[in-house]
C-alpha cells in the first residue's frame, strides 16, 4: 500500500471511530437541544483535526442522523429511543416515557400457518392460528410493522379486544390468566422491501432492525411468534449482558433451563 493511500485509511478509519463516539452520544441523550458543538470543539474533545470531525459528521448527515446546515451548525434530524433487550415488555411498556404508541391492525385473521409457524409454536397438523399485522406508532410517526403469529387459545379473544392502545403482552396476560415468562429472540439487520418501506414511510432499501421473537406463558407453553421490522434511524436496542460465573447470571441461566425443560415436557 502506497504512502498516500495508507494516508487515506488512516483518515477514514478515524473518521468511523469518531463517527461512533458521536453517535453514541446522540443516542444516549447527550445534544438535548439537538445541536451539536461546533467542529473546532468536537475536535478537542476527540482529539483529532477538524477535518476528520467533518468527514464523521458527513458520515451521520449520510446515515440521516444529523443535518448539516451552513450558518446554523449540525442538528440532530431525528431523534432514536432506546428498546431495552433485558426485559420482557410490549412496545408501549417500553417507550412509555417517550411518547404514546398506537397501533394500527392492517391484518387480523384466521389461519392454517405454514408447517415453520407450527413447529415453532408447537402445533399440530391442521390447528389453525390468529396472525395479526400491525403498524406501531409512536408520537403519530412510524416505528415498527409487526407480523404476530397466536395460538388460538389466546389470539382469538383479541378480535374483541381494543388493540389500538393496548399491548399484545398486557391482553394475552389477561386472557391466559398467568404471566409471560420467557422469550427466543433473534436480532439482525434487514433492507426495507417495496411493502414495508411504503408502511413505514421510509426508502426502499433502507436499513430496518429485525426482531423475531417467540415468545412463552410462564407454563412454558410458546403462545406468540413475532417478526418485528423497526425503522433503524428511529430506535436503538439495548441490553445488559453478564460474565459466565456472576451469581445473577448463573441463576438467570438456571430459570432459561427450567423453563426449556417445561416445554419440552409440554411439547
Amino acid at each position: 500500500m502506497g504512502e498516500l493511500a495508507a494516508t487515506r485509511r488512516r483518515r477514514a478509519d478515524q473518521a468511523r471511530q469518531v463517527a461512533d463516539l458521536i453517535r453514541g452520544e446522540i443516542v444516549h441523550g447527550r445534544f438535548r437541544g439537538g445541536r451539536l458543538p461546533r467542529e473546532a470543539a468536537l475536535a478537542r474533545e476527540f482529539g483529532t483535526s477538524r477535518n476528520t470531525v467533518r468527514a464523521a459528521l458527513g458520515l451521520l448527515r449520510d446515515e440521516g442522523l444529523v443535518e448539516r446546515c451552513p450558518g446554523v451548525g449540525t442538528t440532530i434530524a431525528a431523534e432514536k429511543v432506546p428498546h431495552g433487550l433485558h426485559r420482557l415488555l410490549g412496545l408501549a411498556e417500553t417507550l412509555h416515557e417517550h411518547g404514546e404508541v398506537t397501533n394500527q391492525v392492517r391484518t387480523m385473521t384466521l389461519m392454517e400457518p405454514p408447517p415453520a409457524v407450527r413447529q415453532r409454536l408447537g402445533l399440530g397438523p391442521g390447528e389453525q392460528v390468529v396472525y395479526l399485522e400491525r403498524l406501531r406508532r409512536l408520537n403519530g410517526l412510524p416505528l415498527s410493522l409487526d407480523l404476530t403469529y397466536l395460538i388460538r387459545e389466546v389470539g382469538e379473544p383479541l378480535f374483541d379486544a381494543d388493540l389500538v392502545h393496548n399491548d399484545i403482552f398486557v391482553l394475552l396476560e389477561r386472557i391466559a390468566g398467568r404471566p409471560l415468562g420467557v422469550a427466543e429472540l433473534t436480532l439482525e439487520a434487514v433492507n426495507a422491501d417495496p411493502h414495508t418501506a411504503s408502511v413505514l414511510e421510509t426508502p426502499r432499501g433502507a436499513a430496518l432492525l429485525m426482531v423475531e421473537r417467540l415468545t412463552h406463558l410462564s407454563d412454558g407453553r410458546p403462545v406468540d411468534l413475532e417478526f418485528v421490522r423497526f425503522r433503524g434511524d428511529r430506535l436503538t436496542m439495548r441490553g445488559h449482558l453478564r460474565r459466565a460465573g456472576d451469581p445473577a447470571y448463573e441463576h438467570a441461566r438456571e430459570q432459561a433451563r427450567g423453563a426449556r425443560k417445561e416445554e419440552q415436557a409440554c411439547l
